[in-house]
C-alpha cells in the first residue's frame, strides 16, 4: 500500500511541476482548443463556444463569422475569450496549488499510517 501511494504521490508532484513550468503552454491549447471549436462549423464546436461564453462570461476573441454571429447581442464592454481563458488561469494557479499541496500532505500522513501500520503487524508477528 505504501508503495502504491508512493508512486502516486511522485506522480502528483511531477503533474504539478509539469503544469506549473508550462502554464502558458496549458493556456494556449485551450485557447487553441476554443479557436477551433468556433471554427468547426458543426453543432458540437457551437455548444463548445457557448460553454466557454457562459462561464468565463466573455464572447469572440476570433474573427470568423461564426463568432461574429454568436456574439451579436452580446454588450460591446465584454471581454474577448482568450484574454479571459489567460486572466482564468493566472487567477486560478495559486488555488490550484493549494489544493495540490494539501492533497499530497493528506497522502503524506496516509504513507506515514501505513507504515506504521506494517511495523506493527511485523512486530506483532514475531511476539506469537
Amino acid at each position: 500500500f505504501f508503495a502504491c501511494l508512493l508512486i502516486i504521490f511522485g506522480a502528483e508532484i511531477t503533474a504539478g511541476v509539469f503544469g506549473f513550468l508550462n502554464k502558458e503552454k496549458i493556456a494556449e491549447e485551450i485557447q487553441k482548443f476554443y479557436s477551433e471549436s468556433i471554427a468547426d462549423d458543426n453543432l458540437n464546436g457551437t455548444v463548445i463556444a457557448v460553454i466557454y461564453h457562459k462561464t468565463l462570461n466573455c464572447c469572440g476573441g476570433s474573427t470568423s463569422e461564426k463568432s461574429q454571429a454568436l456574439c451579436a447581442d452580446v454588450p460591446e464592454d465584454t471581454r474577448d475569450c482568450l484574454t479571459a481563458i489567460t486572466n482564468f488561469f493566472d487567477g486560478r494557479l495559486q488555488i490550484i496549488g493549494y489544493i495540490g499541496i494539501g492533497i499530497a500532505g493528506i497522502m503524506i500522513i496516509g504513507m506515514i499510517f501505513s507504515m506504521v501500520l506494517c511495523c506493527a503487524i511485523r512486530n506483532s508477528r514475531e511476539v506469537i
